[in-house]
């Protein structure tokens, strides 16, 4: 394809894309690319039909390696980005449009306002569909019903060069963290991210200025993160449960939930108060209630516990208020619970908290619902990666926090298991293998229980790592399921209610 075909045609799909863009903009786009691709010369040649028909990454791609030759930029995965971004820009209307055109659309729909938004998301590149696609996803059956499996692909890897220039970079102090609502339209550097397409639609939240985004390495439909303006600490409050029905209340199509404020109970970023939700529903939301109570105070409300690995109060009631407030009650309940012989303790003798949750909000029906989760971030000397974390067996599998994606059903495991999971078919199969010391015992075990065939190993390896995620929802629950779990968590909710 020559350069110039590509940037014509390019500049062809930003007019047709971008209202701020007429016809009239053309030469002055053109000489814009041009800039940045470090290009003189824009020689007129015979339209090429593979141009015509190239999907626009195909034409990015092409322009940034254009970019590399003539030494614009270097051949980093970081500096190609930010290029990349900056042409998409082109495709991006201004913030200040881009929420005037959402928020028209929100007093039609609030499904048609994030249907552009997340079609323009995807569009200009933000959310990296080409990446995201390399993922590896299935599902499987458990007791629990379904469980949902992302081996997680899609972030590139870095190379030698990368990480040296990435050492050597200076520290990033502006923006003040990847969350921040200062990184819209942010260059980027060797060490941090770019984001010149970067677009956040402005959300009050009954007079606290919040922003909505799209997530770029998304890991389900409309992967959005919603964030307070402010750069404030994570913090699970009585605040939290309003916040998350007010934003259901403007996205009623949507769930939206928090990870925990604590280290090993939650997310990996702590420093800026944020949620997460999305046009999805997980295997947890459809997952039954099995053991009914009542809480006397608020008679809207229906409340039970759900049969999940982990540990889940439902609630449900067409009163917002009702719902805060009973969650309220249940949290405070809950910081304040001990139970030493299941090792679940509120305050260790330094008066460290050590119990939180992690919310969930969405619409079932007429009602709002509520998931509440139960979370503890002790340690032990036999768990000292948390007692309610992965536990050492299975750590094969996913070491890594129990965040919000995988409390709702979803494993989001490491890149490693693919080539890992490769080498435990292998031995299954009776292969040459390079079996790790760390599957063995797992993969004997799935030897000595299964009839392996060529034809069913994929589909048994895939069964055996969702019973192994099940199994580490269950040691993130802090109520087990055998007879003492059980009646404990009963004890508990039953307690909930004022005599």
């Amino acid at each position: 394809m020559h350069i110039s075909n590509v940037i014509i045609e390019f500049v062809k799909r930003v007019i047709q894309y971008n209202d701020q863009f007429e016809e009239m903009d053309h030469n002055y786009l053109c000489n814009q690319v041009l800039a940045l691709l470090g290009e003189e010369d824009f020689s007129a040649v015979p339209e090429e039909i593979s141009v015509l028909k190239a999907d626009t990454l195909v034409l990015l791609d092409a322009m940034v390696d254009q970019a590399v030759v003539n030494q614009v930029v270097e051949d980093f995965q970081s500096t190609r980005e930010i290029l990349e971004s900056r042409l998409m820009d082109f495709m991006s209307p201004a913030p200040s449009q881009v929420n005037h055109k959402f928020h028209e659309l929100r007093q039609q729909s609030p499904e048609r306002a994030t249907d552009y938004f997340y079609e323009l998301s995807r569009r200009n590149d933000y959310i990296k569909t080409r990446a995201i696609a390399q993922n590896i996803e299935f599902s499987t059956e458990t007791q629990y019903g379904p469980l949902e499996i992302t081996i997680n692909l899609s972030k590139p890897e870095k190379n030698a060069k990368q990480i040296l220039a990435e050492s050597q970079a200076k520290s990033v102090k502006y923006p003040q963290c990847q969350l921040c609502m200062e990184n819209e339209g942010y260059l980027g550097k060797v060490n941090y991210p770019a984001r010149s397409t970067h677009r956040v639609i402005r959300v009050d939240l009954k007079g606290d200025a919040w922003g909505f985004q799209y997530s770029p390495y998304a890991y389900f439909p409309e992967h959005a993160i919603f964030l307070a303006e402010e750069h404030r600490p994570m913090s699970i409050t009585k605040q939290t449960f309003a916040n998350l029905l007010y934003l259901i209340e403007q996205f009623p199509h949507y769930f939206i939930g928090s990870n925990s404020d604590l280290p090993i109970s939650g997310g990996s970023i702590l420093s800026h108060d944020h949620y997460q939700g999305g046009h999805y529903d997980f295997p947890m939301a459809k997952a039954a209630i099995n053991y009914h109570f009542p809480l006397k105070q608020w008679p809207s409300i229906s409340a039970g516990i759900v049969n999940w690995p982990m540990s889940v109060i439902r609630l449900q009631s067409k009163e917002i208020e009702d719902l805060v407030e009973a969650a309220d009650f249940i949290y405070e309940a809950w910081k304040a619970y001990s139970n030493d012989a299941l090792s679940i303790r509120s305050y260790t003798e330094d008066g460290v908290r050590h119990h939180t949750l992690t919310p969930i909000a969405r619409h079932n029906g007429e009602a709002y619902e509520l998931d509440i989760v139960l979370r503890d971030n002790n340690t032990s000397d036999e768990f000292p990666d948390g007692i309610f974390h992965p536990h050492p067996e299975v750590q094969h599998i996913k070491q890594e926090n129990i965040g919000l994606i995988e409390v709702m059903g979803l494993a989001i495991l490491p890149p490693r298991l693919k080539t890992e999971l490769a080498e435990v078919k292998a031995f299954l199969l009776n292969n040459d293998h390079q079996l790790e010391e760390k599957h063995l015992d797992w993969a004997e075990m799935i030897k000595e229980t299964h009839d392996i065939t060529e034809e069913n190993v994929d589909d048994i390896i895939k069964a055996e790592v969702g019973h192994r995620f099940a199994t580490i929802l269950e040691h993130a629950g802090v109520f087990k399921h055998d007879e003492i779990g059980v009646e404990a968590f009963r004890a508990f909710v039953d307690g909930l209610t004022l005599k």
